[in-house]
């Protein structure tokens, strides 16, 4: 049995860009299942825990440590940016280009990517030019290719940023299908609602710190610190 990638620990994780701190000290533990939010207001930090969190961010203070070695946890877990990343290919082989850098014959990779694509609901023509993509079409492109490889961890940040309530609904679908299926979620979001629905649990930041955490159905019942009642309630944060 191949072992969990799973628990990620964070210790004292710190983010400086030009001498400015952007995040932290953080420090937390990801483990188990689910939907993890991570809330808070416009500059908070929330992208850059994210890219952290991933590998995607060079940490100038503290660590975050997975279970195993570099390149098995790169394999392993994968990451949908808010705008997708595009490549000039069709949208199938978009979709397949993760299994094919495995080695997988491009056969067998494009009848995957077909069935990925089914899978979140992307009915486009699949030979077409990415390019051509609608918004929510091109998020659910870039969640089919992320989710092909069947991540044992997969990060977004904010997945539904401007699409409309049915790609939302659609992506949520397929967010909680893929929770369900054993993959562990950490996603951002500024949607209140989108965050009661899906959160198992949450990690609110505010000013590149992490000053709330908690299950989703205590968060929502009752937040423990005035900026969080404030961003839930919908007032202006300083």
């Amino acid at each position: 049995m191949v072992s969990a990638i799973l628990p990620l620990v964070l210790e004292d994780v710190e983010l400086r860009r030009q001498g400015k701190r952007i995040l932290g000290p953080v420090s937390l533990t990801l483990e188990g299942e689910g939907i993890t939010v991570v809330m808070g207001p416009n500059g908070a930090g929330k992208t850059s825990l994210l890219r952290a969190m991933h590998g995607l961010e060079r940490i100038n203070r503290g660590r975050a440590v997975w279970q195993g070695g570099a390149e098995d946890v790169r394999a392993r877990q994968a990451f949908v940016f808010q705008t997708p990343v595009l490549m000039r290919r069709s949208v199938l082989d978009c979709i397949a280009y993760p299994l094919i850098l495995d080695g997988v014959a491009r056969r067998d990779a494009r009848a995957r990517g077909e069935a990925a694509a089914e899978e979140v609901g992307l009915h486009v023509t699949l030979s077409a030019p990415v390019s051509v993509l609608s918004g929510g079409e091109r998020q659910k492109m870039a969640l089919a290719r992320a989710l092909i490889r069947a991540p044992e961890v997969l990060f977004l940040d904010e997945p539904c940023a401007n699409l409309d309530l049915h790609s939302t609904a659609e992506i949520e679908r397929v967010l909680t299908a893929a929770r369900d299926r054993g993959t562990r979620i950490v996603m951002s979001t500024h949607n209140v609602g989108q965050a009661r629905r899906l959160a198992d649990d949450i990690l609110f930041l505010f000013d590149g710190r992490l000053i709330e955490t908690g299950s989703g159905d205590a968060f929502f019942a009752g937040p423990g610190t005035p900026e969080a009642r404030a961003h839930i309630n919908g007032d202006l944060l300083p």
